[in-house]
């Protein structure tokens, strides 16, 4: 997910933002009760990562980008040492062709052995106006892999200072439905920044609009920390509160990625380290752990996550 995609809503949402924040009365837990959890036994807050990526050696196929990271060993051995519920796996157009039919297979195999799910991920903001490449690539991955669900990462309103949700979002919505027309039994999700329950569309917000046509969201949250008026807690209330009103379980979104990628260092723990993600994650946990239908935090994205923890 892009940079541009967080924050070009910014400056019009904060605002709100505030209000929310204030009225929800967040407050997270003490940061020295956290470390002392995270000294024990307790087990990480992050539950699962978007892994953007293949192994794929790019001389014998365009799309390969040569990471041995994703290997099907690398990745069960990362998500195992860190306790991982759930990887999204990226998946690229035309899964089903080239070595990309050989190697997700065998990923996704092995990662199930290990007890952990994986999600096909991907998406274009293209897809918005034209579902039926959502749903194209939806049969394709399906013919390729037996995914647990499908997560779209279609940012519509990415680059527009401010987008027309009132158009954007029934787009949308139709291509989510596109895609469930063909995903038969496998659940559809969405990454959707956290702004979009800060903007009216209809009688809700554009978030709740999109709620119905998903089966899970991954709440994108991007700061540097969880408390305070513009941090993670606040930013993803709204729409934490909205998803959890509506029964659908849902991931908080964090950013390891640099600042140059993510549009800031308060957007990233880049500058921050390993620790301050743990820390944070934890506080994250603690405040949203009564809510049925939370499910941890999820982070952005593997490969820099590991250049994180090499630092």
């Amino acid at each position: 997910m892009s940079a541009v995609g967080f924050g070009s809503a910014l400056a019009g949402a904060i605002a709100a933002m505030i209000v929310v924040a204030g009225a929800s009365g967040v407050t997270a837990s003490p940061a020295a009760a956290v470390q002392n959890s995270l000294e024990g036994s307790a087990p990480s807050a992050v539950t699962s990562l978007w892994a953007w990526g293949n192994p794929i050696d790019p001389a014998t196929d365009a799309r390969g980008l040569g990471q041995p990271q994703f290997e099907p060993a690398a990745l069960v051995s990362f998500a195992r040492a860190h306790g991982l519920h759930s990887v999204y796996l990226s998946v690229p157009w035309a899964a089903n062709q080239g070595a990309f039919a050989a190697w997700l297979p065998s990923a996704v195999q092995a990662l199930h052995h290990a007890g952990i799910s994986v999600s096909a991920l991907g998406g274009d903001s293209a897809w918005a106006s034209q579902p039926s490449l959502a749903a194209q690539w939806v049969t394709d991955a399906l013919a390729t892999a037996p995914f647990d669900a499908f997560q779209f990462d279609v940012e519509p309103w990415a680059g527009i200072p401010d987008p027309d949700l009132t158009v954007i979002v029934p787009q949308y919505t139709a291509m989510l439905e596109a895609a469930k027309a063909v995903a038969g039994d496998t659940p559809i999700g969405a990454d959707l920044p956290w702004w979009l329950a800060a903007k009216p569309v209809g009688s809700g917000t554009a978030f709740d609009a999109i709620l119905p046509h998903v089966q899970s969201v991954a709440i994108v949250a991007f700061s540097d920390h969880a408390g305070g008026p513009d941090g993670i807690i606040a930013l993803a209330q709204p729409a934490a509160d909205a998803a959890a009103a509506a029964s659908v379980p849902f991931t908080i979104g964090v950013e390891t990625d640099t600042p140059a990628v993510a549009g800031g260092a308060q957007y990233t723990f880049f500058d921050d380290g390993p620790t301050a993600l743990e820390t944070q994650a934890a506080l994250v946990r603690s405040h949203f752990a009564s809510v049925a239908a939370y499910r941890g935090v999820t982070v952005e994205h593997l490969l820099a996550w590991q250049a994180l923890l090499a630092r």
